[in-house]
Order: C-alpha cells, then structure tokens, then sequence
C-alpha cells in the first residue's frame, strides 16, 4: 500500500516536472531570427546559445519521461496483480457457490419466552340454563 502511495505521487510530481519543462521549452520560442546588421558569427553565437538551451530542456524532458513511463508500467503490473487476486476470489467464491447443496431451508422453531407474563385466568361465561317448552 506505501508503495502505491509513493508510485502515484511520484507519477503526480513527474507530471508536474513534465508541465514545467514544457511550459520552459515553449517559453524559449523559436530559434532567433537573423539580423542582417549583424556579423554572421554573432548570429551563429545566437543561435548556438538557444540550440544549447532548447536541447538542455528537451533532454531533462525525455529523462522525465523515461522515469515516468518506469512510473507507469509499475501502477500498471499493480492494477494487473489486483485484477488477478480478484479473478481468484470470484473463482473461489462462484465454486462455493456451486457446491453448496440445495437443501430446503430448514425452519426455525419458535422459542416460547422464558417467562410468561401473570394474567388473570379467562373465565368461561355462564351459560344460561336452557328452558324446556
């Protein structure tokens, strides 16, 4: 369990560290344009100086890359054990299921309460003495 707390928070800050080179790379633009009042070599030193940075932070972005795809493929063996341990206990579970018996249910006898509450006894009503005719 720490280590799949580790491994998405370590896919959650490579993500952001991917964002950032990105948004860095974005922000260097296109290579400079030539500036005709320029000496050729101080238009190479430009360009040379942006071909420097833009390879820099493509490479830092491939190395994150790289860790994250490592990052990845490890959750994902993970999700693939999961599945697995669950296909298991469905497999158990339905095989219980299966041989079990199918017996009626038996019906539970009624239990009488321990103490009966006191209640006088009913009387019978008198019955009238029946006349002859």
């Amino acid at each position: 369990m720490l280590t799949e707390i580790k491994i998405s928070k370590n896919i959650y800050d490579l993500q952001k560290e991917i964002e950032q080179l990105q948004s860095e790379l974005d922000d260097l633009g296109d290579p400079p344009v030539r500036i005709p009042e320029l000496i050729e070599n101080s238009n190479l030193i430009r360009l040379n100086e942006y071909l420097i940075k833009s390879d820099q932070k493509k490479t830092n972005l491939i190395s994150i890359y790289e860790q994250y795809s490592k990052s990845m493929g490890i959750l994902l063996s993970s999700v693939f054990e999961i599945q697995a341990q669950l296909k298991e206990i469905l497999h158990e579970q339905s095989s219980l299921i299966e041989s079990k018996p199918k017996s009626k249910p038996k019906s539970k006898p009624k239990s009488k309460p321990k103490s009966k509450p006191k209640s006088k006894p009913k009387s019978k009503p008198k019955s009238k003495p029946k006349s002859k005719k």
